[in-house]
């Protein structure tokens, strides 16, 4: 293969995930307009429903749009040998090729998000301004974005710079070195992410002694789950969406409610939710997933480690000097169709996931008080109920609202 049969294949690539990718839009939004099933129709009232599909059908225009142009601007840079471009930069600055692979993926990922910023702003302040969903001021936003760009920096850039350094001292068996650094990490953030990620963004405070509490803690005797901490998190501060989430394990496990979930349900309801989340840590799911996407991580440092010595994964870029920056780009987009696979079989594993956690919920608590709970949360969502089953197959992660009641009565 040439270097110019490659790059013509990285464009393929591109324009083929994008034109799959709105076409299941496109057919989806064919369904916002379906008769709601009749297991589903007390779940809006009919002016509610018709601020469902609108909000749909603003959030569908809306991707379909910025989309488009972003791909046009990757497109552009791609035309315009824009990654030669900016290696000529980084190599005008430092011999050192870490560093120039910092300042490559540095100047990169600062462009991506000045792009990215004002879609973001858009969707936020104005389709979910509208909708009544946000509650984020704009000086929110924007010290969230500086804390993004501080942690990136730091964490992502200092991954970046152990990897690279790892290739350039092992060679192709850098893939090894990389993923023992990638498992630690990753690790480390399923134990601690509630302690050390999550306080920089948003308050978590313990929920407060009463009948809630004692209801969940009763539940949790009950299961032989050891609780020793819930948290209620300030989720309201930026949206009125809710959500409760289970993280950790061992002595590190903790539930984390958001404060609107704790507003939008019941004593019952909550704790419906809270079963189910107790179900994905009593059937092992937290572990399982862990490993997977472990072994994920293994598998594509190693296809990596076979490529990514080949000069030909510079020169489709129109990139003269051979270096670890330049052929991650590359093969990052030639290994982008075996990822839409292993995506793929990840929702389908956590589809099945949600059914078996739904399952403890109805059968050590209250499978009417768990449909209760989701039924409120897609209202007060403006969730889809009538996806297509093309959209559910290939992107969701948990089942539809329909699928999860049919099975729940069951």
């Amino acid at each position: 293969m040439t270097p110019e049969s490659l790059f013509y294949l990285l464009i393929t690539i591109i324009i083929i995930v994008f034109l799959i990718d709105s076409l299941l839009d496109i057919l989806n939004a064919r369904h916002y307009n379906d008769e709601i099933p009749e297991e589903l129709s007390d779940v809006y009232p009919k002016e509610e429903y018709q601020k469902s599909i609108e909000y749909k059908r603003a959030n569908y225009k809306f991707k379909l749009v910025s989309s488009t142009i972003s791909l046009c601007i990757m497109l552009l840079f791609f035309f315009l040998d824009g990654f030669a471009w900016v290696d000529n930069f980084a190599r005008s600055i430092s011999d050192n090729s870490v560093v120039i692979g910092l300042i490559f993926f540095g100047i990169i990922m600062i462009g991506s998000d000045i792009l990215s910023t004002p879609v973001a702003y858009y969707k936020i302040f104005v389709i979910e301004e509208k909708f009544g969903f946000n509650k984020m001021t704009t000086k929110t936003f924007f010290i969230d974005k500086i804390k993004s760009i501080i942690m990136m920096a730091i964490v992502g850039g200092g991954l970046l710079a152990l990897i690279m350094w790892f290739y350039e001292i092992t060679g192709k068996s850098f893939w090894i070195y990389a993923w023992a650094l990638v498992s630690i990490f990753t690790i480390a953030m399923n134990m601690f992410y509630a302690k050390l990620i999550v306080p920089i963004f948003n308050k978590q405070t313990p929920l407060e002694p009463g009948e809630l509490r004692d209801t969940i803690n009763e539940y949790s005797k009950k299961v032989g789950f050891q609780l020793k901490d819930i948290f209620v998190i300030d989720g309201s501060k930026r949206s009125t969406k809710a959500n409760a989430y289970f993280s950790g394990f061992g002595s590190e496990k903790r539930i984390t409610l958001y404060d609107t979930l704790i507003k939008d349900l019941n004593k019952e309801e909550i704790v419906a939710v809270l079963a189910h989340e107790v179900g994905h840590y009593k059937k092992r799911h937290v572990i399982f997933n862990l490993i997977l996407s472990i072994a994920l991580t293994g598998i594509t440092l190693w296809f990596l480690s076979l490529f990514i010595s080949n000069p030909l994964l510079s020169e489709a870029l129109r990139v003269q000097a051979p270096s670890f920056h330049i052929g991650l780009i590359t093969f990052g987009i030639l290994y982008s169709p075996i990822s839409e696979v292993t995506g793929l079989i990840m929702n389908v594993v956590s589809r099945k996931f949600e059914y078996q956690a739904d399952e403890y919920a109805k059968n050590t608590y209250n499978s009417e008080a768990l449909i209760n709970s989701l039924k409120k949360l897609s209202k007060n969502n403006l969730s889809n109920l009538t996806p297509h089953p093309a959209m559910v197959f290939i992107h969701y992660s948990h089942p539809t609202l329909l699928q999860r009641i049919k099975k729940l009565r069951k």
